[in-house]
């Protein structure tokens, strides 16, 4: 084998030039065969290379909360929580105290870690489910490079009312801001930026119908937007379609993220079963999955 710059290799693994350079940066982070390097040095066949990644920021804007969270992996690249509905993804006007960013900044604070909020899939406030957190540079700069390639699968639960809609379909509608709205988005078929969305029904059942959706593109309200353009808004809804005779919030759950560890490679399979206030509408309450 050739020998190879450490700053080439690690390239080659997927490290951004900008994890690169902060490394650089970091005294300690590069070793080969145990001994502190520069990343201009080389690698030969038999080097063994450890990155320790010595992060010393932290998020100071984010007030550490004691709230309850409901975590359902962890190692030392990543957290997957389960989001409650009505709970903010990061704060905002409003939300100084009670955001997921909050709650997670209060339990690294309780184990003396650097906190550095890093969500890859954010919710909105009402919408449940699996949220990603990356707990440093490198596997935040992984996820979002996945994220990019669409080697993160997302599946989301949503119920409507009625049973009319196609029994599966894909729905492919750019989506903008609205005019004169920092909130809400429309399909804009000129100026739009593409959006994809594949669903199948799953069950129908008291007047509604459970919708399993898989994203193809992640722009901001797409599924709520995209079912609104197919005749079939999300119930519950305040912004777009405000049926609240079932539910006080749009009645959407992300269910499943599939993916491949960024850091390991190992295949990640995490399911949040559908919440209360959602299954009780359709009659669905299985956890596995649909």
């Amino acid at each position: 084998m050739k020998s190879i710059k450490i700053s080439h290799f690690l390239r080659n693994q997927g490290y951004s030039l900008q994890t690169i350079a902060r490394l650089k940066r970091m005294e300690g982070s590069i070793l080969v065969n145990g001994c502190s390097r520069h990343m201009n040095e080389r690698l030969t066949s038999g080097d063994c290379l450890t990155v320790h990644i010595r992060e010393t920021q932290v998020s100071g804007n984010i007030l550490p909360v004691p709230l309850p969270l409901n975590i359902i992996y962890e190692d030392e690249d990543l957290l997957i929580v389960n989001k409650p509905a009505g709970m903010p993804t990061h704060p905002s006007a409003g939300n100084h105290d009670n955001s997921l960013a909050n709650g997670l900044a209060w339990y690294f604070k309780q184990q003396h870690i650097p906190f550095v909020f890093r969500c890859n899939n954010r919710l909105d406030r009402d919408t449940s489910g699996i949220t990603i957190i990356a707990k440093h540079m490198l596997s935040a700069s992984l996820l979002s490079a996945m994220i990019l390639r669409h080697e993160v699968c997302r599946e989301y639960l949503a119920i409507v009312r009625g049973y009319d809609l196609p029994d599966s379909g894909t729905i492919d509608a750019p989506l903008s801001r609205k005019p004169g709205s920092i909130i809400e988005r429309i399909v804009d078929k000129d100026h739009g930026e593409r959006a994809v969305t594949h669903y199948r029904v799953v069950k129908k059942e008291n007047g509604h119908s459970l919708v399993s959706l898989k994203l193809e593109t992640g722009r901001t309200h797409q599924i709520r937007i995209h079912l609104k353009h197919l005749g079939f808004p999300l119930i519950g809804d305040y912004l777009y379609n405000p049926d609240m005779e079932y539910i006080r919030r749009q009645a959407l759950h992300s269910f499943r993220v599939t993916f491949n560890h960024p850091v390991t490679g190992e295949f990640m399979d995490f399911q949040a079963p559908l919440p209360k206030d959602m299954a009780d509408i359709i009659g669905f309450h299985c956890v596995s999955s649909v």
